[in-house]
């Protein structure tokens, strides 16, 4: 008898704590948003303002649930505020919208430097000497949960949501990316079908883009996505979300792509931009 009390009290423990986040994270999320949060927001995510109402509420619940459960951690001495917090997580969320998700369930932490921040790499020449260098860097995406961010460059990317360049949209499309298994460009999309179109339509554009990187040619992608398939997802979810009506003119079966994984369409945040040459696409620091 006694040994069956202790064995219904080790369940009844474990079951406690396998059910305990769960309704941590679902009391959390029955809180409203402090209205300073949502303060910050308004002001830190361009786009917030046009969202329709029920798209707002969506996007406090994703990112109060990512705050609960991601630890932000500064580095080089920076202390991480509300601010720096929110503008985070909701710029992240909103890759999010309309889509069912944990949430990055793979992501555990978020490095946050003041500024561009030095990384090791090992570069091999032709002779097979290895070099070690270390490289300046934005952002980048881990695969063993990190994030690491630019706090510069977010705020950045906050302060112009039409250039096509934000650390954010990037580093966390490559964390959907890593979703299906590998960072190959090809997040989870369900369904054989589905990876056939996506698969025909990202290759010729990414081929596209390599091209154009070439020869130097203006492209309304930046010329970093032509460096990996992985790169030109990122790439194309900064131009999706930043410059959906130029994406949506000259690269329509990318927009619709995009258009259904994300659904959404963020022309409807923006207004459609006056016609002017275009620019030649720059290149970017983001991995």
């Amino acid at each position: 008898m006694q040994a069956l009390i202790v064995t219904v009290a080790i369940v009844l423990a474990l079951a406690a704590a396998m059910l305990a986040p769960g309704w941590r994270l679902r009391r959390a999320l029955r809180r409203p948003m402090p209205q300073q949060h949502v303060d910050i927001l308004r002001r830190n995510i361009p786009v917030y303002a046009r969202l329709q109402a029920p798209l707002q509420e969506q996007l406090r619940q994703r990112v109060q649930q990512f705050l609960f459960q991601k630890k932000f951690v500064g580095c080089d001495g920076l202390v991480v505020d509300d601010e720096m917090r929110l503008t985070i997580a909701g710029q992240a969320c909103l890759l999010l919208l309309n889509r069912p998700s944990r949430v990055y369930p793979g992501l555990d932490t978020v490095l946050v430097y003041p500024s561009a921040f030095l990384v090791p790499r090992n570069q091999v020449d032709e002779a097979g000497v290895v070099t070690e260098t270390r490289q300046d860097l934005l952002g980048e995406s881990w695969g063993d949960g990190r994030v690491v961010l630019s706090w510069d460059h977010v705020r950045r990317g906050a302060s112009d949501w039409t250039d096509g360049q934000n650390v954010v949209l990037h580093e966390f499309a490559h964390q959907l990316d890593s979703e299906s298994g590998s960072n190959n460009g090809a997040p989870y999309l369900g369904s054989p079908a589905r990876y056939r179109e996506w698969a025909q339509v990202l290759s010729q554009d990414f081929a596209s883009l390599r091209s154009d990187a070439y020869y130097q040619q203006h492209s309304v992608l930046d010329h970093y996505g032509a460096t990996s398939p992985a790169e030109f997802f990122a790439v194309a979810t900064e131009t999706f979300y930043e410059k959906p009506w130029q994406l949506a003119e000259r690269h329509p079966a990318l927009f619709a792509e995009f258009e259904k994984y994300y659904r959404v369409d963020p022309r409807e945040w923006q207004d459609a931009p006056p016609a002017v040459p275009e620019q030649e696409a720059g290149y970017g620091q983001w991995r």
